[in-house]
């Protein structure tokens, strides 16, 4: 059997494809840039999917993009409630979650049960996110010599990953920095 292998986001030398970009999610950036990028990514994706991008879709997507900090379904209808008039119910929101993770367009943060956007949602990716525990960003990463000894590991084992994710707490830049003046 052999092992199927998630991307590392690093082309091999003279391949045409560009290496996908590693996220830099901060808190000192204006996210406006973040929520455009990602609504059309997801407009296109959704086309060439055939998948429909209802309008309540849109908006838990474009919550998710108003900061890089992961977002629970439940704080999700709270603020799906406070733009409308009507409170969502639960297993709308978690519908809308369930199409974004499959569209590839936000990835689940296990260890928190939550949510963030897709950095680069047009492309096969393992999920890899330093989380701060003081102001909560995930950033997420790729980390292309860790990706090559998992997947010579998962091999040597005759193991298939069909998915992944590699969840690193502790301080991001800024609050380390904050912390220690």
């Amino acid at each position: 059997m052999t092992s199927t292998k998630m991307s590392s986001h690093t082309s091999p030398a003279g391949s045409d494809t560009p290496p996908l970009p590693t996220s830099i999610a901060s808190q000192q950036h204006d996210h406006t840039h973040c929520i455009t990028s990602a609504m059309t990514s997801a407009q296109d994706i959704c086309a060439r999917n055939g998948a429909r991008l209802t309008k309540l879709r849109e908006q838990v997507l474009r919550l998710i993009w108003q900061s890089h900090k992961p977002l629970g379904a439940y704080p999700l209808m709270d603020m799906l409630a406070a733009e409308s008039t009507r409170r969502v119910a639960p297993p709308t929101v978690y519908r809308a979650l369930e199409f974004l993770l499959e569209q590839g367009l936000i990835h689940r943060i296990n260890t928190l049960n939550a949510y963030v956007g897709c950095t680069h949602p047009n492309g096969d990716h393992a999920n890899n996110f330093l989380i701060c525990e003081h102001c909560g960003v995930a950033i997420e990463f790729s980390a292309t010599a860790l990706q090559d000894r998992i997947n010579e590991s998962a091999a040597d084992f005759g193991f298939s990953i069909r998915s992944q994710s590699i969840e690193l707490v502790g301080s991001c830049e800024h609050c380390e920095a904050t912390d220690h003046e």
